[in-house]
């Protein structure tokens, strides 16, 4: 299934994509795609409707595909090839930073350029949806705790990130830096989340090309290694981290600026487009 949201800001319904490309309306079953609906037994429920007995809808705007999402965690360098291009060593073990979920907008929704940013650059990734609670999983067991994948902007002031204090979040965490969707894909439809091709436009120009075969650390190891320090619970979201081709790591290094457009995708998952605008 491809399940959706869709309306204005803070007033989605929840829907799904049907096999014809068409949204429907899933308001008359569930209340919202949040967490209780990502479990098993919710997935289930949904997946013995029949597409055709829904609504169709034409949606004005397609919002985050997951409600109230609790945790928004991220994986840095996770491509070797990335790592080079900024400079740094492939990690040991995964790096985890948190991006704040006020971040978390719609897949075609503007993004906003914060006030004193002149380093604001892109991230094509794929992001894991957790659909079971998950605390100390071994590897071989990550994925059942997985409801499905979703495309993930993980949009980034890189001054701020480096070069203000602290750690990254504070570069990862402005308004509409993580635009999510356009769907959520569950489980059952990607056969290996280990073999699917990553790009990402700005303005019409290939900025990167990559695929997550080329990960560090695979969608099962990562899942199985946070889970040893914290508990992921249904809703959680972990963006897996980029390959090359963001701007930092362009000679010279290249930003966004206000009225550019960013285009992306992931095979399976769909795409987004997203407008800089001044914040």
């Amino acid at each position: 299934m491809k399940l959706l949201r869709h309306g204005a800001p803070g007033a989605e319904k929840p829907g799904l994509l049907d096999a014809d490309g068409h949204v429907r309306d899933l308001s008359d079953h569930v209340a919202d795609i949040t967490g209780d609906i990502l479990s098993p037994g919710g997935l289930a429920r949904l997946a013995a409707l029949n597409p055709a007995d829904l609504p169709v809808v034409q949606p004005d705007r397609l919002g985050p595909p997951v409600a109230g999402v609790g945790k928004f965690l991220c994986v840095g360098l996770n491509y070797s090839d990335h790592a080079q291009e900024t400079g740094k060593e492939p990690p040991a073990e995964p790096i985890l930073f948190a991006k704040a979920t006020s971040a978390i907008c719609g897949p075609n929704d503007d993004v906003q350029i914060p006030r004193g940013s002149d380093r604001t650059d892109w991230e094509v990734e794929l992001g894991i949806v957790i659909g079971t609670r998950a605390k100390y999983v071994d590897e071989g067991q990550a994925l059942d705790h997985v409801a499905g994948y979703l495309l993930v902007n993980d949009v980034s002031e890189r001054r701020f990130q480096s070069e203000r204090g602290g750690q990254w979040t504070k570069g990862k965490s402005h308004d509409t830096f993580g635009p999510i969707g356009p769907w959520l894909v569950t489980a059952d439809e990607i056969a290996d989340p280990q073999a699917l091709d990553l790009w990402l436009d700005v303005d019409g120009e290939r900025r990167q090309t990559g695929s997550t075969a080329t990960m560090i650390f695979g969608v099962a190891h990562l899942v199985s290694y946070i889970s040893q320090f914290m508990t992921l619970e249904p809703g959680d979201i972990i963006a897996t981290g980029t390959p090359p081709g963001v701007g930092l790591g362009m000679k010279p290094p290249t930003f966004l600026r206000e009225g550019q457009v960013v285009a992306l995708g992931i095979a399976g998952l769909g795409e987004q487009r997203q407008r800089m605008v001044q914040a």
